[in-house]
């Protein structure tokens, strides 16, 4: 009885998908979203220093631009990521993005790298709460609100003294939403996360928030939200380490059931399907590359693939790699269709 009244509190709530650079592109936000679960995605950054960027720049990062609907295949809404700290460069190509079909823009001041951090972006700005208020407020302007801005935090760059200050910046500035990753830039991603800040920053919030960070397991959203307040999440890492995590919650929320877990069976074969989708416009070693990242991110989650890491770790070759995925694992299309979740369980 206490489990069900939990799901009856936590049924409602949108789940989006997180922007990962060098991760999470066109191709894996089309994988990611073939069964529902996300309710909307976010492209990897369009970086902003002082100039208003050329359309091919937007079309690299958000292909999905070239379509009369600005969504993946299956017509989850694709959103616009734009980073930097330049007031007028980011609203000229606030604009830019508007007039080539943009349908939200989000803004990154959450981006831990230090490279990028050095040339004062993403993280850096949460040094000045004032600085981000005027970026947002120069994109808010801008666009002059014909589409939502938005904006992705962290709790602070070194400490968290300025969490608050910098998420009612935010709102000021004109932030229609707030994603919160509930750690600083300087605890990256180490854990735990401190989704109870989230909880802080949402009190004091007219607009909504948006928990984000380690949540890699139906009880890791359970956590976040109770923790946290909040009704919406963004999953990055998480869905990664398993790419049904998403349509796992939504059908816990609906049935109060969960599912099995998700195979090495089917996990090959969306790499797989990953490596096709690559290799047609990149060359070979760099979507070995690219297969490494996400094995990586879910040989932590499943022992199978920690296993099939260790020994495709140094391989460099497209066609023995994925060889190596396959290796003892049934025909892909037969274990495609048996493995995943049913499709009556995952329908909307």
């Amino acid at each position: 009885m206490v489990e069900q009244n939990v799901v009856n509190l936590l049924h409602e709530g949108r789940i989006g998908l997180a922007p990962m650079e060098g991760v999470i592109d066109a191709h894996t936000r089309a994988l990611l979203t073939e069964h529902p679960g996300f309710d909307w995605t976010v492209t990897e950054f369009v970086r902003v220093v002082d100039v208003r960027l050329p359309p091919r720049v937007f079309y690299k990062h958000c292909p999905e631009l070239t379509q009369a609907r600005v969504a993946t295949p299956h017509g989850i809404p694709v959103h616009l990521q734009l980073l930097g700290s330049d007031p007028t460069a980011l609203a000229a190509n606030a604009r830019q993005a508007v007039s080539l079909g943009a349908v939200s823009l989000d803004l990154n001041f959450g981006c831990p790298a230090k490279t990028v951090n050095r040339h004062d972006g993403g993280a850096s700005l949460l040094r000045d709460p004032r600085r981000l208020e005027r970026a947002v407020a120069a994109v808010h302007q801008a666009v002059e609100g014909a589409v939502p801005v938005t904006a992705k935090v962290r709790l602070g760059f070194s400490d968290r003294l300025r969490a608050l200050d910098c998420a009612l910046a935010a709102e000021r500035g004109g932030a229609a939403s707030l994603v919160v990753h509930a750690r600083t830039r300087d605890e990256g991603y180490r854990p735990p996360a401190h989704w109870e800040w989230i909880g802080r920053i949402r009190h004091a919030l007219r607009i909504p928030v948006i928990a984000n960070g380690d949540i890699w397991t139906l009880e890791d959203y359970w956590k976040a939200r109770t923790l946290s307040g909040c009704p919406d999440v963004m999953l990055g890492r998480g869905a990664l380490a398993d790419p049904f995590l998403a349509p796992r919650i939504r059908h816990w929320q609906r049935t109060n059931e969960r599912l099995p877990a998700t195979s090495w069976a089917v996990r090959a074969d969306i790499l797989c399907t990953y490596a096709a989708l690559q290799r047609s416009t990149l060359p070979e070693r760099v979507v070995v590359s690219l297969l490494k990242q996400w094995l990586n991110q879910m040989r932590a989650r499943d022992p199978e693939a920690a296993r099939r890491f260790q020994t495709l770790r140094r391989e460099t070759r497209l066609d023995p790699f994925l060889a190596g995925l396959a290796e003892h694992t049934p025909a892909a299309s037969a274990v495609h269709q048996a493995c995943r979740p049913p499709a009556a369980a995952l329908a909307t």
